[in-house]
């Protein structure tokens, strides 16, 4: 059972209403980073695509809200809640996240500076957020009709987006290392406007149309299964994820499927995880 420190909870709650003032929807999260309320679907033996209109909370993302009257309530579901989440790419900031790694071995920031100059963009005067680690959140605004996947490593090994269907640890939320923060002089800033060259490179790549046999291409898949097969525990989840996004927006998601699944079975994974997030690597790169 989570432990309740009610004065996290309160700060967290007072942290997530000043964002909902600014226009950005939110959800309370646990000490895990994770959504404090769980899935009302969670006993269900096969994963429903429910978003919130069984009119329950736990919903993820999909209850995240501008409402002070919902966030309370979210809140007061979630007692044990230490942080809130921000959902991206909603309106009226249709917020993207540059997620500036530090545990991946790289330098991300520096991965990210090398991008600019090769692309001709700069980054502009937004807000930025330091995480526990010493990661960074980078807030940008997209324009409304570009859908922004999630991803994981595809812009630049340590650099993730959070996109729609995503969220940003919000500032001020109080995790199992530590508390994130704004950098100074950033926290009233709006989310600048994302340049046009790095919205290129954030877009999914364009579906691939295939009137021949797609053997050559999910051979060539074998190395995404591959590094399934290498996981260890705690990876697990995480490499699935990132393989079965690397498939889809490669045009051999679907024929691939199959060989992934059985891959995140021989590690350990069940057949419904291993199908749940399979599917959610569809959604988020615009195959489902």
């Amino acid at each position: 059972m989570a432990t309740i420190d009610r004065h996290a909870t309160a700060l967290a709650l007072a942290h997530a209403l000043s964002a909902a003032e600014r226009g950005l929807a939110v959800i309370p999260l646990s000490r895990t980073k994770l959504p404090a309320l769980r899935s009302p679907h969670h006993e269900q033996p096969e994963p429903t695509p429910c978003h919130g209109e069984c009119g329950r909370l736990g919903h993820g993302v999909y209850d995240a809200s501008t409402d002070p009257r919902r966030i309370r309530e979210l809140f007061a579901a979630a007692p044990w809640a230490s942080g809130y989440g921000i959902a991206c790419g909603l309106p009226p900031h249709h917020l993207i996240g540059i997620d500036l790694d530090t545990k991946s071995g790289t330098d991300a920031s520096a991965a990210l500076r090398e991008l600019a100059l090769r692309h001709l963009f700069t980054i502009p005067a937004t807000v930025v957020v330091v995480t526990p680690s010493g990661g960074r959140h980078i807030w940008l605004s997209g324009p409304p009709d570009a859908v922004i996947p999630n991803s994981a490593g595809r812009l630049a090994p340590g650099i993730d987006i959070r996109g729609a269907g995503g969220y940003l640890v919000g500032p001020g939320s109080r995790t199992e290392h530590g508390v994130y923060s704004t950098v100074p002089g950033t926290a009233q800033l709006p989310p600048g406007a994302c340049p046009p060259a790095l919205l290129r490179l954030l877009m999914p790549p364009p579906r691939a149309h295939h009137t021949g046999p797609a053997k050559p291409q999910v051979q060539h898949g074998q190395g995404l299964v591959q590094f399934v097969l290498a996981a260890h525990e705690g990876q697990r989840n995480t490499r699935l994820f990132w393989a079965a996004c690397r498939a889809y927006e490669n045009g051999i998601g679907e024929a691939l499927s199959g060989e992934l699944t059985d891959a995140a079975l021989r590690v350990g994974l069940t057949e419904r995880e291993a199908r749940s997030t399979i599917a959610s690597a569809a959604r988020l790169t615009g195959h489902a």
